[in-house]
């Protein structure tokens, strides 16, 4: 592998494992699927399954609902009843951020629980702390103690996981010894993974989502390589920009940042995260997937060609340059 791809004169799909949610298999050369997030209230059960069918109707494979306390988490067990009832049986995402207790609820009632390693179980409390190494060992094993019971509810019950690094949420202990940095981000998204390997789970995609295009194309491409140094194989890649805002600003930055990756043959799911009602987000995602999709494209170097008129804005040329060059 070099470097990062498979190939750096010709796609090539980066192989990565086989990762099951629900029905819907991830990962090993599957096709990439595409996903988004709805905007509703979890509490209003029939406004979010409302919502959800929309979405599932434009077409998502994977829909996430956001699940910020428990009492939300115990509804998705309500709102997944009502899908099935109504004949939809695409795999629900449970969205986890600070409450752990929530996603152990999530995670035995829908398909996947997304955590977000920065703020599971640290609270940011913007200190800059010197650690010794024995110190910030003690703080890999609190990490360790508070997540290991999720990721032993997920392999009970045959739960997937995203873990989904944020560039904007890193902790403070990451932030203390490696800063703002794509490296940071990386660390972040690996502490959790070696705690997932040590008790044989693997069911897991990883993300590495910044609102700098540049910045998440740096921090995946370090993931694969770290991955790959480390354990050998590489898990499923879910694509995303932060953040990217609405109309065709939205659909620019984000199609440079997934582009960028999906021509290197990176990524197996992508969700494109507009600031507007969430089934339209899925015509982009299809646009942008569909150059890889049935048959990609063989041999020589070549850029994506998005049908997005606002692509070829002038002033765009220097973004997307920098945004694809190699790391050094």
């Amino acid at each position: 592998m070099e470097l990062f791809a498979e190939s750096l004169t010709e796609y090539k799909r980066l192989l990565t494992k086989e990762v099951r949610i629900g029905d819907l298999l991830l990962g090993n050369n599957h096709p990439i699927r595409v996903q988004t997030m709805t905007t509703t209230d979890t509490m209003d059960t029939m406004g979010t399954v409302e919502q959800t069918i929309r979405c599932i109707e434009a077409g998502a494979e994977l829909v996430r609902i956001t699940a910020p306390s428990k009492k939300d988490a115990e509804n998705l067990l309500n709102i997944k009843n009502e899908l099935r009832k109504r004949g939809y049986t695409t795999p629900l995402i449970a969205d986890i951020h600070f409450t752990p207790n929530a996603a152990e609820v999530a995670a035995r009632i829908i398909e996947k629980v997304r955590v977000n390693p920065g703020n599971y179980v640290d609270k940011k409390k913007f200190e800059q702390i010197e650690y010794t190494d024995a110190e910030y060992a003690e703080e890999i094993d609190r990490i360790r103690e508070r997540f290991t019971p999720l990721v032993k509810i997920c392999k009970e019950y045959g739960t997937a996981m995203r873990i989904g690094t944020n560039h904007g949420s890193l902790s403070d202990r990451i932030m203390s010894r490696y800063g703002d940095t794509p490296i940071g981000m990386v660390e972040s998204a690996m502490e959790f993974l070696r705690i997932a390997r040590d008790e044989s789970y693997h069911q897991i995609i990883l993300s590495m989502k910044a609102s700098n295009p540049q910045v998440m194309v740096q921090a995946y491409r370090l993931l694969i390589k770290q991955m790959n140094d480390e354990f050998g194989e590489i898990y499923p890649l879910h694509l995303g920009v932060t953040e990217a805002g609405d109309g065709e600003e939205g659909r620019i930055k984000s199609a440079v940042g997934i582009g960028t990756l999906m021509e290197d043959g990176i990524g197996d799911t992508i969700r494109v995260s507009l600031t507007e009602d969430p089934e339209f987000e899925i015509p982009v995602c299809k646009d942008i997937v569909k150059r890889y999709s049935p048959l990609p494209p063989k041999g020589g170097i070549c850029m994506a060609t998005f049908n997005l008129p606002a692509f070829r804005t002038s002033g765009r040329s220097d973004f997307l340059t920098n945004a694809t060059k190699p790391l050094q």
